[in-house]
């Protein structure tokens, strides 16, 4: 079955497999099974064989991401790192990897501390600037890839995904966009572009804070067939309840989504006129540097807003005196989340990087959740207005 011709909010309740075949069930059930019958030797009932391999369960939810996305061929790992790992495969040792500007700490870790030691070598760079990608491309012609986080993880910058995608296709560079932070509900770089879309499923796509996944999406059956082989040969799979689990929180993400946005916007423009805050970053501000090119390329700003305090407030009374938000890694679910990313999603990246990029102490991350706007904004001014004037 395939929809790809319809709207979004109809993809993600009817898109990929969306009812069980042999029954009818509307729910595609959890197919727990190692292994498969084969009829006789080289047949077997249904195409599978063995669970790595291929699950109808995991089928469904590769075929869902793929319709979402607008891509050929979608593929599900046990998290988002695992699906970065496997794209990096894709690579060989002398090739470079280009990648955003403050990108999620575990995408810098394992190029930093795995592949660097197999001759994998990457540089950070400013994807905004694309007359200075286009020169680096220019004069390095070991670049294969580059990994791009718009808006990006935790500073929010956003890249034009269709210019930067064209300058790639001239120097034969992948361009890889981690599409977490928007979802295919917002944003689909394969339409402006991209030749491979990650997702960390556990955010909002899963969107309940009860499953961690990775998927990726192409649409390019060469590659199709070379991550198909990685992701059997390498075995990071994706298990059929975690698959079943992600395919229920897909069917509510646009509803999910709207809500996220809506109380997002309402506490951005809270702590934009708030005394106690140096610097806002949020795509959906008119003010903010990527406004123009988000509002471009995306249906929306997405639910995520960094923030810092200024140097009379203590941050960690400030997440003490939090009582609905919860100091906690991940986000994109239905609870309100924050984070300090110096001391967490980014602590493997080195402090001097960290301050070169402008990822300070006073930094917070927020993963605006689906409560009451108004509770959520009490219970930030409440811990801003008790962290003030604290001693650090």
């Amino acid at each position: 079955m395939t929809i790809k011709k319809n709207k979004m909010n109809t993809k993600l309740i009817h898109g990929g497999i969306s009812e069980d075949p042999a029954t009818g069930a509307l729910s595609i059930p959890i197919y727990q099974s190692a292994t498969f019958k084969q009829i006789e030797l080289g047949k077997t009932t249904a195409g599978y064989e063995y669970g790595r391999s291929g699950n109808p369960t995991r089928d469904a939810l590769e075929s869902l991401i793929a319709d979402l996305e607008n891509g050929s061929d979608g593929f599900a790992f046990a998290s988002g790192l695992a699906a970065i790992t496997t794209v990096l495969f894709l690579f060989k040792s002398g090739d470079r990897i280009l990648i955003s500007q403050n990108v999620y700490g575990g995408t810098f870790r394992i190029l930093d501390e795995i592949f660097n030691n197999f001759d994998l070598e990457y540089e950070i760079i400013d994807t905004e600037n694309l007359e200075k990608y286009e020169n680096v491309l220019k004069n390095d012609e070991n670049i294969r890839g580059i990994i791009i986080e718009s808006p990006t993880n935790p500073l929010l910058t956003v890249t034009d995904l269709n210019e930067i995608s064209k300058i790639s296709k001239k120097y034969n560079v992948l361009t890889i966009v981690d599409n977490t932070f928007m979802t295919p509900y917002l944003q689909k770089p394969l339409d402006l572009g991209a030749d491979i879309v990650v997702h960390s499923g556990t955010k909002y796509l899963g969107g309940h804070s009860d499953v961690v996944s990775g998927l990726l999406v192409v649409n390019d059956k060469k590659l199709a067939e070379k991550l198909r082989f990685l992701q059997n040969s390498t075995g990071g799979i994706l298990e059929p309840f975690d698959s079943w689990l992600l395919i229920r929180g897909i069917k509510t993400l646009s509803v999910r989504m709207d809500r996220h946005i809506e109380n997002a916007k309402y506490i951005a423009n809270v702590l934009k006129n708030s005394e106690a805050v140096n610097e806002i970053y949020f795509p959906g501000d008119v003010d903010f540097k990527g406004y123009q090119i988000q509002k471009k390329q995306a249906k929306g700003p997405g639910g995520m807003i960094s923030f810092t305090l200024k140097e009379d407030y203590n941050i960690n009374e400030f997440f003490k005196n939090l009582k609905i938000i919860t100091l906690a890694e991940s986000l994109g679910g239905v609870e309100s989340l924050v984070s300090h990313p110096v001391t967490m999603t980014h602590a493997c990246i080195p402090k001097n990087i960290l301050e070169k990029i402008g990822i300070g102490e006073n930094l917070i991350r927020l993963s605006v959740g689906i409560e009451d706007k108004e509770d959520l904004v009490e219970d930030l001014l409440t811990a801003i207005k008790k962290s003030k004037n604290k001693i650090k």
